[in-house]
């Protein structure tokens, strides 16, 4: 190898974990950047490694006279005329950098390139990191050296896709009916998915996919962009005239809102990359990640009843202690009061912001219900909504320079609340305490954080009216940790109108997340497919409604209900005062049963079947070892044709024998197939093949199956 050839080897980093290769350059003179992010490139030595790196490099085109080089953070002097990385400037001055010098560490599977432009005194910090699971990550920072004040309009990352995928794939939704997948052709120009909610937003993209044309759950090829953050967010996908192919994303920074002193910095949330063959490996990627953390939940997900479909406002002490009593005796370890409880709050209209439990419903404090709560062995929550505040409310008389606004109007009310500026210390203080003084009260176990409405005309008073949607994000991580820090034991779900707040950034600081504030079965069985692309199960509440849906009206009998919430962090959403003793013993045993088989189903690998007889939707979870699995198969229409088919069970052992059988009654009408005898015995391969018979089932019923392996 020629000294020249060593020179440009030690510029190239090859990243490899779980089936996945990322080749970065990393010259001294310019930012780094990914030549390739896909399917393990395998064990390359050094001049196969600088051969790959020649043929990977960009070709000169009809653009500038030299080959047009995209970095991590795309730069205009290269001649990249696409979507800037950094866009910004010091008064009009230094709106294109040259980051020249740059150096590089690295520690195994992290990398960190420290850039500076010596002109503009600009320095940028890009942090890589490729995961065990294959998870690709990074986050940039950008420090100002100058006097001058540096306006920062956009720090994005970009991560170029490689071949010619043919589709875009990503989610959205509305309240109550979250993450529903939309795709199309992927052609030149940029997809642009940008979020000014000041939160997630229920039509989030969720995970941004360019993807061959054969994509599916166990088919195809998927190149995946998630931007981990709460706030104001963009993804992208552009490809260009010249058919290269980019995913970026980050932080959306409103006018004026991060303008940066000397010496100040701005880091931006991580931008996670995850790349499959078929959407199930995208998604095994997140969770395996998420599942490795320190403060990933290891304690068996306790059963939760939320009184909220229950009582709404009607907090009556003997109504709930009767709920208490009859939660215990259906198996439930988590009571979870929900909104009514503190001054004034009769209805949606007061109170948010006066966070004392209120003396005329509860005279004796909540303490007759958490003593009752107790008593039963059970866990106490209660819900809060820290961020808001209601304009009929205490704490907006008192103090209504604590209402985000700008200009001199506040901003359209929505729930009839206003956001509560989170970036006034007096106000953060003032929640903190009120936070903390209830946990220590109550010894609460748990917290239903909720946020209901979106960010709109967001600024902060104590910055003269300056948009304040990244104060105010940062602000809310901040409080989480402090509280969490204060109270260890302390769990948090992340709420908002349902799923408006499911990301991995809110995951950094909460305990698990609701999904929707929809409950029906058949919307359900779309939402948590969906939110599985990105979460494992037990960080997603799922709980059983009542026999009438409270947000579509429709009705399904309890043991569709009960499998279709079956694999989430299970609860109860519904009224039990109202159910007969043998109701309540039907309930009873579907928790028993998923408490049987929770470990299974929160430590499993998640598969979705693509493949399946018309109208019927059928999904699982297999054992990291192979021993077992659990699938649901699902009617959901009724099909042209009958018998309904046959449906194959994927992720299986191929050389393992099973025993395949009902883990439920199924509802038959007509001959039923061999399997719910329970004596049906095939290996894996057969089951992954040709897969089990569909049982006879009516639309809107469900089976779950248990394959176990013989011996």
């Amino acid at each position: 190898m020629t000294p020249e050839t060593r020179k440009q080897y030690m510029h190239l980093h090859h990243l490899r974990a779980a089936g996945v290769s990322v080749l970065l350059e990393c010259p001294p003179d310019a930012l780094p950047a990914i030549l390739h992010w896909g399917p393990d490139l395998g064990p390359l030595g050094d001049d196969a490694l600088e051969h790959l790196a020649a043929e990977l490099r960009p070709r000169s085109d009809q653009t500038v006279e030299v080959p047009v080089r995209t970095a991590l953070v795309p730069e205009s002097r290269t001649g990249w005329i696409g979507m800037p990385g950094l866009s910004g400037h010091h008064q009009g001055e230094h709106w294109s950098p040259a980051f020249t010098a740059v150096t590089h560490e690295r520690d195994g599977h992290r990398l960190v390139a420290t850039a500076t432009d010596p002109h503009a005194r600009l320095g940028l910090t890009l942090t890589v990191e490729l995961g065990p699971s294959g998870l690709l990550r990074a986050r940039a920072e950008l420090r100002n050296d100058r006097d001058v004040p540096y306006t920062l309009e956009a720090l994005n990352l970009v991560f170029p896709v490689p071949g010619d995928p043919a589709d875009l794939l990503d989610q959205a939704g509305r309240w109550s009916k979250e993450r529903i997948p939309q795709r199309r052709p992927l052609t030149v120009g940029t997809h642009l998915r940008e979020n000014r909610r000041g939160r997630t937003g229920a039509d989030a993209a969720t995970v941004l996919f360019a993807a061959t044309a054969d994509l599916g759950f166990r088919r195809g090829e998927a190149w995946g962009l998630h931007v981990g953050h709460s706030g104001n967010h963009r993804h992208y996908a552009e490809r260009t005239a010249t058919g290269r192919t980019m995913l970026g994303g980050g932080e959306l920074l409103l006018p004026g809102e991060v303008i940066l002193a000397g010496g100040e910095s701005y880091r931006g949330p991580w931008v996670y990359a995850t790349y499959g063959h078929g959407l199930d490996q995208a998604a095994h990627r997140f969770h395996e990640h998420l599942r490795a953390r320190p403060s990933h939940p290891s304690a068996p997900r306790p059963v939760v009843l939320n009184t909220w479909e229950a009582v709404y406002f009607d907090h009556d002490l003997d109504r709930l202690l009767d709920l208490a009593d009859r939660a215990a005796r259906v198996g439930v370890e988590r009571f979870v009061l929900d909104d009514g409880w503190f001054l004034g709050r009769r209805a949606d209209n007061a109170g948010l912001g006066d966070w004392y439990v209120d003396p005329a419903v509860w005279p004796e404090g909540l303490h007759p219900l958490v003593k009752r709560v107790r008593g039963h062995g059970m866990e106490f929550g209660l819900w809060f909504e820290p961020e808001m505040v209601n304009p009929d409310s205490d704490l907006a008389r008192a103090h209504p320079d604590w209402i985000m606004q700008t200009g001199d109007r506040l901003p359209p009310p929505a729930r009839r609340q206003q956001v509560l500026d989170l970036t006034n210390p007096d106000a953060y203080a003032y929640i903190k305490e009120r936070l903390l003084a209830l946990v220590a009260e109550y010894e609460l176990d748990f917290i239903k954080w909720d946020h209901n409405r979106d960010l709109v005309d967001a600024g902060s008073t104590t910055r003269a009216g300056r948009a304040s949607v990244h104060a105010q994000t940062h602000a809310v991580y901040r409080l989480l940790d402090e509280v969490r820090a204060a109270c260890p034991r302390l769990e948090i779900e992340a709420c908002s109108s349902g799923g408006a707040r499911v990301d991995l950034g809110i995951l950094e600081h909460t305990d698990r997340v609701w999904a929707s504030d929809c409950i029906d079965s058949v919307d359900r069985q779309d939402i948590m497919r969906w939110t599985t692309q990105l979460l494992p199960p037990e960080l997603i509440g799922s709980h059983i409604g009542s026999g009438r849906s409270h947000s579509t009206g429709r009705r399904h009998d309890l043991p569709f209900r009960a499998a279709t919430a079956f694999f989430g962090h299970y609860g109860i959403e519904w009224d039990l005062t109202s159910l007969t003793g043998g109701e309540l013993d039907e309930l009873a045993a579907w928790i028993d049963l998923h408490k049987r088989h929770r470990h299974l189903l929160h430590t499993g690998v998640v598969v979705r079947v693509d493949e399946t007889p018309q109208g019927v939707r059928a999904h699982g979870v297999v054992a990291r070892d192979g021993s077992e699995a659990i699938y649901e198969i699902a009617m959901l229409d009724r099909p042209a044709t009958w018998p309904p088919g046959m449906m194959r069970l994927p992720g299986l052992d191929p050389g393992t024998v099973y025993r395949v059988r009902p883990l439920m009654p199924v509802a038959s009408h007509g001959a039923a197939p061999a399997w719910v005898s329970g004596e049906t015995e095939l290996p894996g391969s057969a089951l992954s093949a040709a897969g089990i018979a569909v049982p006879p089932l009516f639309p809107d019923q469900s089976a779950l199956v248990h394959v176990v392996a013989v011996g």
